[in-house]
């Protein structure tokens, strides 16, 4: 059984535990004119096993907020937990570590290492975080449908089949924890629905937390819930 997965008797539905708690969550950055107040206080809970879509306008602190809980940005205000850890309260080593071995990251670029085949870009984070799983690593390759792929490097795959490598990547790791910026923003609509499908599947799968910033009210409709940001709130 994955950790935090509750069986509630009562239903025939899983309960999960939380995952991500923030509270009043504050991030500003000075410009040469005036402090710019990207988000205004946000709170916001996401089950262990849940998927969530953030959605928003430009500029309404979607992607800041995702940063922030990876760690890749101080808060200026308020608390994330990744379970029972207060990311907030680690240094930049920590948040390093966290993102190593906890959280996985999915952004519009691929970011595959060009010089390393399917096989060795998927093993990569995962030997990094000290738990790579050949046998774990295998499944992802049939799942993804990159079993003629493994000994291409990035340069000859197309877009759709590196995005799912980068997806393939993340979740070799085993993580708690999925932060997706818009995944399939370089993808045609159809190569992006697969991606899609097949990302949501390995989630249902492996019991991890998914939260994806997009701006496509389909794709956010495919996940568990959805939120909106307006103007550094959540509405």
């Amino acid at each position: 059984m994955f950790p935090g997965l509750l069986i509630d008797n009562a239903s025939p539905r899983y309960s999960f535990a939380p995952m991500l708690t923030i509270r009043n969550l504050r991030k500003t950055y000075e410009t040469p004119r005036e402090p710019l107040h990207v988000l205004r206080g946000v709170d916001l809970d996401v089950a262990a096993g849940e998927s969530l879509s953030l959605m928003g306008e430009s500029g309404s602190g979607k992607s800041t907020l995702l940063h922030l809980v990876a760690g890749l940005d101080a808060v200026d205000g308020g608390t994330i937990r990744l379970g029972d850890v207060d990311v907030t309260g680690l240094d930049d080593a920590g948040r390093a570590q966290l993102r190593r071995t906890r959280i996985g990251l999915v952004f519009q670029q691929f970011n595959l290492i060009p010089s390393l085949t399917v096989a060795a870009n998927l093993a990569f984070q995962a030997r990094i975080a000290g738990n790579h799983d050949p046998a774990w690593q295998e499944e992802l390759v049939v799942r993804l449908g990159l079993g003629d792929l493994r000994d291409r490097y990035p340069e000859q795959l197309s877009g759709g089949q590196q995005q799912r490598v980068a997806i393939g990547r993340t979740f070799a790791m085993r993580p708690d924890l999925i932060l997706a910026d818009e995944p399939t923003g370089n993808l045609d609509e159809e190569s992006g629905d697969a991606v899609m499908r097949l990302a949501l599947d390995l989630v249902a799968t492996t019991g991890c937390t998914f939260v994806m910033v997009t701006h496509s009210a389909r794709l956010a409709g495919l996940l568990d819930r959805q939120e909106r940001l307006v103007q550094g709130r959540l509405v």
